[in-house]
């Protein structure tokens, strides 16, 4: 079910999928073991991603709303990809990793008390067993999502405080520890927990004055600081760390259990990252 979705995604943006113009038996037949093979990998951690149309939006905090890292607004081109419809659980983590190092246990509680790095080992691990390359959403990709495709929401979800409850654990409802994943009502995109749970790993660097230098198409971030970027809040925040805007950061080798991440992956990457 998870791979025919991204088939389908596949043709609905054949432009998307590289490839000769007429493709001769063993191309097709190379890329259906390729599709097996990251299908098989995807049911056995029961993983399950979205794909996203790309497409072009007003980046940033509404100075009403927050705070000045988010400014100024800018416009922002993302292409399409894929990213989790959940964070990663610990079952998936524990699968791959074979330890569990998060503080609230529950096999499909969001993974935390885990660093940038120790993401990136995952992510590793993951893409050398499916034979197809997966990584953390960029900033730009994240908010593009968590906004239900660049759409002005305050929420990943919510048009009102008074909503949060109906998609998040927050600091009112949370009892100060994570839950399970996929148990709050979803964004437009059928996304779930982009608010609350934990925070979420991106892969860039983060700068406070990025947005005023930031390129229109697909940016990746500042060169290197001494933080990544966080997004997303977690179970022990308020409101206004919620916010789909709300930028935060973190020393790459830090962890604790407000921490953890999504995959991401380009939406070719079945033929385009083939192993």
């Amino acid at each position: 079910m998870m791979l025919r979705n991204l088939i389908l995604a596949a043709i609905l943006f054949p432009c998307l999928v590289p490839g000769p113009v007429i493709a001769g038996p063993e191309s097709r037949s190379s890329d259906a073991v390729a599709e097996k093979r990251v299908e098989a990998v995807l049911r056995e951690l029961n993983i399950e991603l979205v794909a996203v149309r790309g497409g072009t939006y007003q980046m940033g905090d509404l100075p009403e709303f927050g705070n000045w890292d988010g400014l100024p607004v800018h416009e922002v081109t993302v292409g399409d990809f894929l990213i989790g419809k959940t964070e990663v659980t610990q079952a998936q983590w524990e699968a791959l990793m074979g330890s569990n190092p998060s503080r609230f246990k529950g096999a499909n509680n969001p993974v935390e008390q885990v660093s940038w790095n120790d993401s990136q080992e995952f992510l590793r691990r993951l893409s050398e067993k499916a034979g197809a390359t997966f990584r953390l959403p960029t900033e730009a990709e994240w908010e593009y999502a968590a906004r239900s495709g660049g759409r002005v929401e305050k929420w990943a979800g919510a048009a009102s405080e008074a909503e949060l409850a109906a998609i998040a654990w927050f600091q009112e409802n949370s009892g100060e520890q994570t839950h399970p994943v996929g148990m709050k009502s979803p964004n437009g995109l059928g996304l779930q927990d982009m608010t609350g749970n934990v925070w979420e790993w991106c892969s860039d660097w983060y700068a406070d004055e990025y947005y005023a230098l930031s390129p229109k198409d697909n940016p990746q971030g500042p060169e290197p600081t001494e933080r990544r970027v966080l997004r997303g809040g977690a179970y022990t925040e308020d409101g206004l760390y919620l916010r789909t805007a709300t930028r935060f950061s973190m020393q790459p080798h830090k962890s604790f259990d407000r921490l953890g991440f999504r995959l991401a992956a380009s939406l070719d990457y079945i033929r385009s990252h083939q192993k």
